[in-house]
């Protein structure tokens, strides 16, 4: 993203939610790299902590906190980065958090005087427990999503464009499978489960999906902020798409992990998660399934998306390709996670 401002002005000022979660905080570093003064929302001490190490100006509070105006005094720009993206049973707190949270947010930057803001949503808001190839942004939403994480996050991006048509320019960014550098979650939870052979193929995991580097998801909101238009909504990826197995066998590679071999046929996991996503509402979420509906919709099938139109408006192109974030996580690989092939 340019930076318009004049040297002898201040520098422009953001408010980040999320600040301390993996995207977070690498919109923090790519912002604050841009000559931004960054404003990050946290709600504990350790996050107030991380955002403060990363460079930014921590703000203590929640997406539903009446005080959040306060926090964006002087800001011209909002991303939203937080969620609960919880892929389980679905909760009263995701949908309070996920829906209230983005009305409260959008509100609090209305009321701020903050011109326009980039709301980061997801690929799954389109998800229903089938394939989805070769989507464009104008794919309806499903009239059953996979699961609460994709109703929720459906919603929240309706909430969020709502507010395009009450003078606070509003872009929606959904990239698809983020991965790469400073991951906490995703790769270690797959690493983990494939060192303790947990981890197995669905239907042979040969299917296409399409990813996005964390470099590439900075890129792709940073133009969005930049050049996006009012209520549109832009898929980012790295590109073309690249078989599920393949990808995910690379990604461990680089931690010097093994991929597994064993398959499971796609119906025997539907099952699963249908009877899982049962007895974990019957029990109140006291009974964890080995897969949730949301999980098995998410890596279980092809999904791939057709960027022609941040590339058209945006100008968007990935900054990283697939082969040099791989030479990254492998530089990058921890200790915890080696082994030997």
């Amino acid at each position: 993203m340019e930076n318009k401002w004049d040297v002898n002005k201040p520098k422009p000022r953001l408010f980040l939610t999320g600040g301390s979660g993996y995207v977070g905080r690498n919109l923090v570093r790519h912002f604050i790299a841009k000559d931004f003064e960054v404003v990050a929302l946290a709600r504990s001490e350790r996050s107030l902590q991380i955002v403060k190490a990363l460079g930014a100006v921590p703000f203590a509070g929640d997406l539903l906190d009446a005080g959040l105006v306060e926090g964006m005094k002087g800001c011209q720009t909002l991303i939203n980065a937080a969620a609960d993206t919880d892929h389980g049973r679905g909760t009263a707190q995701q949908s309070h958090t996920n829906l209230e949270g983005t009305r409260k947010l959008f509100q609090s930057a209305l009321t701020a005087g903050i011109s326009r803001a980039v709301h980061i949503s997801t690929e799954s808001v389109l998800l229903d427990g089938g394939p989805l190839i070769n989507a464009t942004e104008d794919h309806p939403f499903p009239h059953r999503p996979a699961g609460s994480y994709s109703h929720t996050k459906g919603e929240a991006e309706r909430i969020a464009r709502s507010f395009s048509t009450q003078g606070l320019a509003v872009v929606v960014v959904r990239p698809r499978f983020i991965w790469g550098r400073d991951d906490t979650k995703g790769l270690p939870q797959i690493a983990a489960a494939a060192k303790a052979g947990k981890l197995a193929w669905i239907e042979g995991g040969h299917y296409l999906s399409s990813t996005t580097h964390i470099a590439n998801v900075c890129e792709g909101v940073s133009l969005a902020l930049d050049k996006g238009r009012s209520g549109e909504v832009y898929f980012v990826t790295d590109g073309a798409p690249i078989p599920f197995r393949s990808f995910i066998t690379s990604m461990l590679e680089t931690q010097g992990i093994v991929a597994p071999t064993k398959s499971v046929p796609r119906w025997i996991m539907r099952g699963t998660a249908t009877i899982g996503d049962f007895l974990d509402e019957l029990s109140g979420g006291r009974i964890k399934p080995l897969i949730s509906r949301q999980v098995l919709a998410t890596i279980g099938f092809e999904v791939t998306l057709d960027t022609t139109k941040a590339r058209d408006q945006l100008g968007y192109h990935p900054v990283i390709t697939m082969d040099e974030g791989m030479s990254e996580l492998k530089s990058h690989a921890w200790g915890g996670n080696r082994q030997s092939t």
